[in-house]
């Protein structure tokens, strides 16, 4: 196959076929490697070198190095402290931060977590009951640290996790998270291999399964479908879409296990990620219309779900140069979200794309580039 073949087949330019080929260019987005792996007939990680997605910025790292720091430091064997912290007020704690972690208030977060990470390390040494409160705060810093691309500290965060986790269910929930950061470090062959595993060992009977059961497999196939989708295997991901809507359909509806943000599952929840697959899969006419039937107005605005979505919504109108639609939709985002949208690559290369075709810029384009860090 001659570049130009290639690029004809896989829809990228021939410009960048050539630099990747010569090795001016060593990496490229995922999206890029999945087209050319589909017109090669291979596995995308069979072309997969680097990590998919940048790491944070120094500004960002900077920003969040005393949450890092007091992640991984041990708990102090010195004398004991004047207040020596209690399970009680660490649960208490810990459910009053739990909002931030769910409204994305990152600021906020790299104020409180420091603390409060100290005192959950002291309290994991003395019981069960600490154990469990260090697993839950572990699982939320993981999650927020691949949200903000700190994904060395993340790993350190969920790795710890999973090692303390007391059940099946609790160790589900963090292998969730385990395979989107996996997924967005570009490791697809482990992020699905981990999901298989895991949603073989949790595979429940439909018949008798609780709703904690039937959260943690939907989600485990979600991931698995993702990584597929991602790895050129079209058919394996739709499988495991239909058994996640399975699990779904037997739950009946969204369901959040103890109120967890993060297992939040149900037949949504997989329209949602049927939605996120056909963008992965250019899409942008199926994308529009599972958008059609998406509630997104009676879905929280958080980054998991409906904020994630909406930057499938406006990259698809991007893609059919609805660009007035994809600005109000990035703009709608900022609006629910606004420490959340900067952290997003995704969305500056969405308004890249916008701005590159555009001749003049609206005052809204402007400030949004503002917001991702685009210059323009």
């Amino acid at each position: 196959m001659t570049q130009r073949g290639l690029a004809s087949e896989s829809g990228v330019s021939v410009s960048l076929i050539r630099k990747l080929e010569q090795g001016e260019r060593q990496d490229a987005r995922l999206e890029t490697v999945r087209r050319l792996a589909a017109a090669l007939g291979v596995s995308t990680s069979r072309l997969v070198a680097e990590p998919a997605e940048e790491g944070a910025s120094t500004l960002v790292l900077d920003a969040w190095a005393p949450v890092r720091e007091a992640l991984t430091a041990p708990p102090a064997d010195t004398a004991e402290p004047d207040e020596p912290p209690t399970v009680e007020g660490v649960r208490a704690a810990l459910d009053a931060v739990t909002p931030l972690f769910s409204g994305d208030r990152f600021a906020e977060l790299r104020t409180v977590l420091p603390p409060l990470l100290r005192d959950a390390h002291t309290l994991a040494r003395l019981g069960p009951e600490g154990r469990a409160l260090r697993v839950r705060l572990l699982q939320l810093t993981g999650w927020l640290l691949t949200q903000t691309r700190q994904f060395e500290a993340a790993e350190w965060s969920l790795d710890a996790a999973l090692a303390g986790s007391a059940d099946r269910l609790q160790g589900a929930s963090t292998v969730n998270t385990m395979c989107w950061l996996l997924l967005r470090r570009g490791r697809l062959g482990e992020a699905r291999e981990l999901a298989v595993r895991w949603a073989d060992e949790t595979e429940p009977r439909l018949s008798r399964a609780t709703p904690d059961e039937l959260g943690a497999w939907g989600w485990l196939l979600l991931r698995l479908s993702a990584a597929a989708v991602r790895d050129n295997r079209p058919e394996e991901a739709e499988d495991a879409l239909r058994l996640a809507h399975a699990s779904a359909v037997a739950l009946g509806r969204e369901f959040a296990p103890d109120g967890d943000f993060l297992r939040a599952f149900g037949p949504v929840t997989v329209t949602l990620k049927r939605t996120e697959n056909a963008m992965v899969m250019d899409r942008p006419d199926v994308v529009l219309a599972l958008a059609e039937r998406i509630p997104t107005g009676g879905l929280r605005p958080t980054s998991n779900n409906r904020n994630r979505h909406l930057l499938d919504v406006a990259n698809a109108y991007t893609m059919t140069r609805q660009y007035g639609p994809a600005v109000d939709t990035l703009a709608g985002i900022r609006a629910a979200a606004p420490q959340w949208l900067p952290n997003q690559r995704y969305a500056r290369d969405i308004l890249g794309r916008i701005i590159a075709r555009r001749r003049t810029l609206t005052g809204t384009m402007r400030s949004l580039a503002d917001t991702v860090g685009l210059p323009v």
